[in-house]
């Protein structure tokens, strides 16, 4: 029986391991694609335009939003974030799941847009677990992690809102939890 193409929303604070879930997940399932985000940040120092984000200006960005370009699109900490329309929509008329590894306010926004897509909120087992693991990173200053840590009571809230949520406290479990949880919503 074939799955139907759906569209699967990955949120959680940063640390929670949304990132290396959504990787593994995209390991597993040849019918799974990842929604490539355009931003406004510059890269990390492993990050490649085109497969990580698409890295582009400011000017360009705000050029697309309003050309409505985007499914949804974020202010992050004085970055943009956004997920483009014609590359999801081409994924899905190929038959493929969209994968999207974006903040809860960008899962949100999408749900509005789109009621079947599916959103999965990862938490880590503790707040000082998620900030051992953020610190771990080593790839943002003090000054960013802690409003990384401020924004945590906020998602937490928002989560509320999802279809699901998991708790990451090991990670193979939790890849094995989402992938059900995808595989249960393709078959509805």
């Amino acid at each position: 029986m074939d799955q139907k193409p759906i569209l699967v929303v990955i949120s959680a604070p940063s640390g929670a391991g949304k990132s290396t879930i959504c990787r593994k997940l995209l390991e597993r399932n040849s019918k799974l694609k990842l929604s490539v985000s355009a931003t406004t940040r510059p890269p990390r120092y492993n990050e490649v335009h085109g497969k990580h984000y698409y890295f582009i200006s400011k000017e360009e960005f705000l050029e697309k939003i309003k050309n409505n370009e985007f499914l949804e699109y974020e202010n992050v900490f004085g970055n943009y974030y956004g997920s483009l329309r014609s590359q999801v929509l081409q994924q899905l008329e190929q038959g493929f799941s969209v994968l999207f590894d974006i903040d809860v306010n960008g899962a949100l926004r999408i749900k509005k847009n789109y009621p079947d897509a599916v959103l999965i909120f990862i938490k880590p087992p503790s707040p000082e677990e998620l900030e051992r693991r953020l610190r771990a990173r080593k790839t943002e200053d003090e000054a960013v992690i802690r409003k990384r840590l401020e924004r945590i009571p906020e998602e937490y809230r928002k989560a509320e809102k999802f279809d699901h949520i998991v708790i990451n406290d090991d990670l193979d479990k939790a890849v094995e939890e989402v992938e059900q949880i995808i595989k249960m919503h393709q078959e509805d």
